[in-house]
């Protein structure tokens, strides 16, 4: 890596590490400890779900016009004032208008870093750093939210100031790091169309970009969507899983990430996207499988507790295996220079999905067991198939950036001519 993306990868784990300060005992900060009821703490997260939704047809634009780096900056003051303002929030309404500029930063800070990930690499280095990326957001916000645990207490608001306050730091050392990037101009993937007018028609007319997006909403919705909402809900209802056997699953899920990721990447750099992808798909087809052992078997409570953190730790073998498949593809699909309004567009997919998940799969988790699972193994499989359509819309490089290395070599330095390839 050089220091430009070394810079990054601090600045991106010290913000994780901030976040895992408080995304935890947002709930009950909230609704017990300022004492605002389970509506507000309802009503705040929902806010973070606006708020993104709000900003983000608009961050693409921006990071086109003035560079990833100032709309960076400009969202990590926004959250820091947010999460600052949120420790100290003791009414209804400041609790709220601070989740929503909180929601907004984070929100942006997506797909500028990822942008500024983009102009930091080549296609031949953009699966590693991603993969980085996520190994280090993962680590940073399972080790935040371990200290954090250590430091708050529900007794005293004070303690919960403190967390929002060292979360708030860290935004702004972040910030700080960011000033000091030097931005080169990267390589573009070999194929890659340039830009022109009509960005958000540009992005619409392109098949290939329309049938990621659609992929990665049901991946979202699959996966992300259900974690904390309809998955949780059906192992306490259906599984008999206690609320520590669940932190244990979502700890496994981590575990399973940063232990994984690096030897998964050594296993995808080498091999077609979208064949990646749609194993991906298998493998949670498989944990649903597992999930429906857990809740619909009738084995014994440790291995029904057994399955289900077996899920958790399935959809995090699977989680390694698209960190570095699907961003980087997201950035060699974006014409020269729209690399920022890509990423945005594909973070709002994303939060489109993690708003819609919760509300059809809590209900679905907490009393339609069977169908719940049903469901979810259906669109597990879905991803699969959406992954072999994929594949058919990619050139060769675009679906496996390694072959760029090989022609060079075999041709002595010519590029290739691109091509339609299969999954």
């Amino acid at each position: 890596m050089g220091a430009a993306m070394r810079r990054i990868h601090v600045g991106n784990a010290l913000s994780a590490f901030g976040l895992g300060f408080t995304v935890p005992y947002l709930y009950v900060y909230v609704a017990q400890v300022r004492e605002l009821g389970a509506m507000t703490a309802g009503l705040v997260l929902a806010v973070f779900a606006v708020a993104a939704l709000v900003v983000l047809p608009f961050a693409g634009r921006a990071i086109v016009r003035r560079g990833p780096r100032p709309v960076l900056v400009a969202s990590l003051v926004t959250a820091a004032l947010g999460a600052l303002s949120l420790g100290l929030a003791g009414s209804a309404t400041t609790v709220l208008l601070s989740a929503a500029a909180l929601g907004a930063g984070q929100a942006v800070m997506q797909p500028a870093l990822a942008t500024m990930i983009v102009d930091c690499s080549t296609a031949d280095t953009r699966s590693r750093a991603f993969a980085t990326q996520f190994f280090l957001q993962n680590l940073g916000l399972g080790v935040g939210g371990l200290i954090g645990g250590h430091l708050v207490d529900t007794t005293r608001a004070d303690s919960f100031t403190l967390l929002f306050a060292i979360e708030a730091a860290m935004f702004l050392l972040l910030a700080a790091i960011m000033t000091t990037v030097r931005m080169p101009h990267a390589p573009r993937v070999e194929g890659a169309p340039q830009a022109r007018g009509g960005s958000w028609k540009q992005l619409l007319g392109n098949r290939a970009m329309v049938q990621l997006c659609v992929l990665g909403f049901v991946l979202f919705f699959a996966c992300y969507g259900q974690f904390e909402s309809g998955l949780s809900a059906y192992g306490v209802e259906a599984a008999g899983i206690s609320t520590s056997a669940l932190g244990t699953a979502l700890a496994a899920n981590t575990a399973m990430i940063v232990v994984a990721q690096f030897a998964v990447l050594r296993f995808v750099e080498r091999r077609k996207r979208s064949r990646v992808i749609a194993a991906v798909g298998l493998i949670w087809a498989l944990a649903w499988v597992v999930a429906g052992y857990a809740g619909l078997g009738h084995g014994s409570q440790t291995m029904a507790t057994a399955a289900f953190v077996s899920t958790y730790a399935l959809f995090g073998l699977g989680e390694a295996m698209l960190s570095p498949t699907v961003a980087p593809l997201v950035a060699d699909l974006a014409p020269t220079g729209m690399a920022g309004q890509y990423n945005s567009a594909f973070a709002l997919v994303k939060q489109l999905a993690l708003a819609v998940g919760p509300a059809v799969g809590g209900p679905m988790g907490a009393s339609l067991h069977a169908p719940y699972v049903v469901t979810f193994l259906l669109f597990s499989l879905g991803i699969t198939y959406l992954a072999v359509r994929l594949g058919r819309q990619l050139t060769p490089v675009q679906n496996q950036p390694s072959l760029a290395r090989s022609r060079v070599v075999a041709q002595g330095g010519a590029p290739a001519e691109p091509a339609r390839s299969s999954a």
